[in-house]
Order: structure tokens, then sequence, then C-alpha cells
């Protein structure tokens, strides 16, 4: 009864702690879903505040506006790019990892970007806005060009699937219609093996005649062929 007992606990425990386990993964499962819609729901504020202002001022303030635009949205379509790409492609591991250090600038360009839209001295912004104007374009055109090629590589990998595909299955089509490249049986063979012995005499009409018995044995069955009139009738 003791060892029984003992047995019990221990099946006990172990499922207790199965239960604590799955309870931790989902709690945290749930915390990541709700921090991944909050970022979400965050940036989408943030890109529609930024769409607003830089139709709303003009001037150097809708430039900056337009400058960090700009940036996030190259830089958000280069990371899902990058980040889908890979699963199914493992060479662009490398060039997701240019993409992370690359991300380190655009983060402090969009910093710095910020800090600028709360900048009161409208002369002190319009004289930066020509270095972080180059700085973004210099960002954006690295993202894109990685993005860009990450598109064109999957293109091409799908074109070379269907060509290969396109002439397996023209190969599989010869096949399945093999008797169009069967060679066609000479008519002087067929004459010798439907009249042997047949002298030279009646060569003419004995191999006329052969070649028609077999026309006729093929077309068999076929109602809608008409029958063939012998030679002989007027």
């Amino acid at each position: 009864m003791v060892a029984a007992a003992a047995i019990i606990a221990v099946i006990c425990a172990i499922l207790f702690a199965f239960a604590v386990i799955g309870t931790v993964k989902a709690v945290r499962a749930v915390k990541r879903g709700v921090d991944r819609t909050v970022a979400e729901a965050r940036r989408t504020v943030e890109d529609t505040r930024l769409k607003a202002k830089q139709y709303t001022q003009p001037g150097a303030a809708g430039e900056v506006a337009q400058l960090r635009l700009s940036l996030r949205t190259s830089m958000r379509a280069t990371q899902e790019a990058l980040r889908t790409g890979v699963v199914e492609d493992a060479s662009l591991s490398e060039s997701l990892a240019l993409f992370e250090r690359l991300s380190t600038h655009g983060r402090e360009l969009d910093e710095d970007l910020r800090r600028l839209e709360d900048e009161p001295d409208k002369a002190r912004v319009a004289a930066c806005l020509p270095s972080l104007r180059e700085r973004t374009q210099n960002i954006t055109q690295s993202a894109d060009s990685l993005r860009w090629a990450a598109q064109d590589r999957a293109r091409q990998f799908a074109d070379d699937d269907l060509a290969t595909l396109s002439e397996q299955i023209r190969m599989e089509s010869g096949a399945l219609r093999h008797w169009d490249t069967e060679p066609a049986e000479p008519a002087e063979k067929a004459a010798g093996g439907a009249a042997p012995g047949s002298g030279s005499a009646t060569g003419s009409g004995t191999e006329r005649a052969a070649i028609d018995g077999r026309n006729a044995w093929r077309q068999a069955g076929y109602s809608w062929q008409k029958t063939r009139r012998p030679e002989s009738t007027t």
C-alpha cells in the first residue's frame, strides 16, 4: 500500500508539473500575442500621424514626417520579405544578418528624425535636413536593394521550377502518345507477311489486297466509316 501510494503521489506530481508548464507556456504565448497586437497598433497610429503631418504641415516639419514615413515603410517591407523568404531559402540568412545591421542605423536615424520633429527652432531643423535626407536615402536604398534581390531570387526559382515542370509534362505527354512516334510498318513487309509464297505475277494485286485487308481489320467496328468496295466491283 505504501508503494502504491508513493507511485500515485509521483504520478500526481508529474501531472501537476506538466499542467504548470503548459499554463506558463500558454500565458507566455498570450502575452506575446498581446505585445504583438499592441506594437502593430502603435505602429499603425504612428504611421497615420506621420501621413497626416506630411500633408498638413508644409515646410521642414512636413519633410521630416515624410522622411520618417519612407524610412519606416521601406525597413518594414524589407524585414517582412527577408523573414518570410528565409524560411524557404536558407541562403537569405546572410542577407537577413546584413539587414539587422542596417536596422541599427535605421533605428538611430528614426530617433534623430523624431527628435527633430519636436525641435522648436525651425532654422536648426532646416540646417539638419540635408544630412538627414542623405542618410534616409542611403538606408532606404540599401533596404530596397536587399528586398528586390530577394524577390527576384524567389521569382527566378519559380520560373526555373515552372520550366522544369513544363518539360516533364511535355515528355510525359509524348510518352502517353507513343503511337505517334512509332515508325510505320513498310508496305512490302506487310504484303510479304500477308501472302507468303505469292509469285511476282500477282504481286501488285496481292499487295493491294493485303493492305486493304489490314486496313479493313483495323477499321472494323467503327460504324461511322463506310465499307470499302471490292476492287472488282464495277
